[in-house]
């Protein structure tokens, strides 16, 4: 009787034959992450793109990250199994902007979060991801103006950290900008006792309301270390299915059930068995801009590494 391969059967098979890695953001539908290689954040998925030994990333996420693997790996082909996967804080802001910034604000300092497109990148000076922003601007000269491109949420997060102001662009998650005050009320009445968490990406308001603000990697070790029988997690929910699987023992609840980004659903295990089959979509960044960007990147990523990992 001919027996119909599974779909991981599959995936394993095509892995072997292209040598390929599969990366998956901690947003990734559930099937996904656990069909990854590696699950992490963007500084994570930073590290093991750039430290990749496989020919082909598959890029489980939107479509910067996949453009920041392209970056690292420029020997490396990286696909994308959805390429309509994107990230509207990312389309806030365009290259012309950054250049309009430089114009207005001469001799400053400009950080790129990751969730911007590559021509942003290379605009800029240095990037950084959610969990080393406050690291990453800590190391600038206190002489110097910084611009924080394209959160506005973020910026302000490191600003009350560290006390500096910044200048902020007024870009801005619309999944996380759904988290709201009387989430955070509602959720402490239904679990009393529970640790809030939630991203900086949040608006200022809830991250004050909350008990801690740190990045899903931030997250991942919150959940490891707790002694907590409940933990209210707000940020996008695809991030619950990979702390309770890590933390059984542990009780994870969203802060809002809404806060669903559809790009990141986009992307399920059929779509990364095409992409394999078929190497495509490939994402590419034109040279030029992927040395600039490369750069700016590097920045983040050499600094107090060990720490950073």
């Amino acid at each position: 009787m001919h027996v119909v391969p599974t779909l991981l059967e599959k995936l394993a098979r095509l892995k072997a034959q292209r040598n390929a890695v599969i990366l998956a953001h901690n947003y990734q539908l559930p099937e996904v992450q656990d069909a990854a290689d590696f699950t992490g954040d963007s500084l994570e998925l930073s590290y093991a793109a750039r430290d990749a030994a496989a020919d082909v990333i598959v890029f489980c996420g939107v479509y910067f990250m996949a453009e920041t693997a392209a970056i690292l790996s420029p020997g490396k082909t990286v696909l994308l199994p959805d390429e309509s996967a994107g990230c509207p804080m990312a389309d806030m802001i365009t290259a012309e902007d950054v250049a309009a910034l430089r114009t207005e604000h001469p001799g400053a300092s400009i950080v790129c979060y990751v969730n911007s497109t590559a021509a942003v990148k290379a605009a800029c000076d240095v990037c950084c991801t959610s969990s080393n922003a406050v690291d990453v601007v800590s190391r600038l000269p206190l002489d110097r103006e910084v611009v924080f491109v394209p959160d506005k949420y973020l910026g302000a997060h490191v600003q009350r950290k560290l006390g500096r102001e910044l200048v902020l662009w007024p870009g801005y998650c619309p999944t996380h900008a759904r988290l709201l005050t009387d989430h955070v009320a509602a959720a402490r009445a239904a679990h009393p006792g529970a640790p809030v968490l939630v991203h900086p990406e949040s608006r200022a308001e809830v991250c004050a309301a909350a008990d801690e603000v740190m990045s899903t990697g931030g997250m991942v070790r919150f959940a490891r270390e707790t002694t907590a029988a409940t933990v209210i997690v707000g940020t996008e929910t695809g991030m619950l299915h990979r702390l309770r699987k890590e933390n059984p023992r542990t009780r994870f609840v969203p802060l809002h059930e809404g806060a669903v980004c559809e790009n990141m659903k986009k992307i399920d295990l059929a779509k990364v068995i095409m992409s394999l089959e078929e190497m495509a979509p490939r994402v590419e960044v034109p040279a030029g801009i992927a040395e600039r960007a490369r750069a700016a990147v590097t920045r983040m990523l050499a600094p107090k590494e060990g720490a950073s990992r």
